[in-house]
């Protein structure tokens, strides 16, 4: 089966308004009065600041953008993602509602904006500006989100183009396919054997002093696993029978049980560190 049967493209563009501006004027004025070389220093200053508002749109957004690249895969060119169609449904769902959440902030952020901008008159001083500022019919503007989809290229093209050019644009998407397809797959087994690694590595150091484990580490082994099978856009066998030893041996595993026994942790030490071996092998030969 083809992977345009299998998957779909996806770009995620979100613009938000930074609030942050460099000044020319007081980067030159400090460089000055240190007596350093002109250029050799910035002043980036908060146009709002401590705007908490501003802040959890900010925060939102970073999420969206984190919970897009962990249930999307790399198609090879930047920006655009693929979503395999098994993960489509769970994962449009959860972004409509981070979307809808994000615009709640924003809908609460504009009709404040004239008194927060009011309100950093006053904390910075001479460093204010009244030209840093968006205007205030155009503040709602700088804040957009949106999710494109594209149907993956296969060779099916109904334009007039010479054979011999024709040829050539089919050899060039299918090679850009089949990279895809192996670079998606990649992709995929990278993230299982870096969370497998990574709760190894913690849970060896428990035994040093002032030692910290987050329960994290576990939740995160626990996510991925149930995530995985709507990621394997190629259906590799080989990958969902570790995952599934992944889940049987790793996952839903409690803090307290691999801090306080020791001869419990260091099991799991182990099974980890068998388990990557035996993907450092399936890796190597996804070269």
């Amino acid at each position: 089966m083809k992977l345009s049967d299998r998957a779909l493209l996806v770009q995620l563009n979100i613009s938000t308004w930074s609030a942050n501006k460099l000044d020319k004027e007081i980067s030159a004025e400090t460089t000055a009065y240190k007596g350093a070389v002109s250029g050799s220093g910035r002043y980036h200053k908060s146009l709002l600041p401590m705007c908490e508002q501003l802040d959890d749109i900010k925060k939102k957004a970073s999420l969206i953008r984190t919970k897009f690249y962990e249930n999307t895969l790399p198609w090879g060119v930047k920006g655009i993602q693929i979503l395999p169609t098994n993960n489509y449904l769970a994962f449009m769902t959860e972004f409509r509602k981070e979307k809808a959440e994000y615009e709640s902030l924003v809908n609460r952020f504009v009709p404040d904006y004239p008194q927060l901008v009011a309100d950093a008159q006053n904390m910075l001083g001479a460093a204010y500006k009244p030209d840093d500022y968006p205007d205030v019919h155009d503040i709602a503007d700088k804040f957009r989100m949106e999710l494109g989809v594209m149907p993956v290229p296969n060779d099916d093209f109904r334009v007039n183009i010479a054979d011999e050019e024709l040829g050539r644009i089919q050899e060039e998407v299918e090679a850009r396919v089949k990279q895809a397809s192996t670079g998606a797959m990649q992709e995929v087994w990278q993230r299982l054997y870096d969370k497998v690694v990574h709760m190894a590595d913690r849970l060896s150091k428990l035994d040093e002093p002032k030692a910290r484990f987050h329960e994290a580490v576990l939740d995160n082994i626990t996510d991925l696993c149930e995530l995985l099978p709507r990621l394997n856009v190629m259906d590799d066998p080989n990958l969902e029978a570790m995952r599934q030893e992944v889940e049987g041996k790793l996952s839903g595993l409690s803090k307290d049980s691999v801090v306080m026994s020791p001869t419990f942790r260091q099991t799991k030490i182990d099974e980890a560190n068998d388990i990557a071996a035996k993907m450092a092998a399936f890796m190597g030969g996804l070269n």
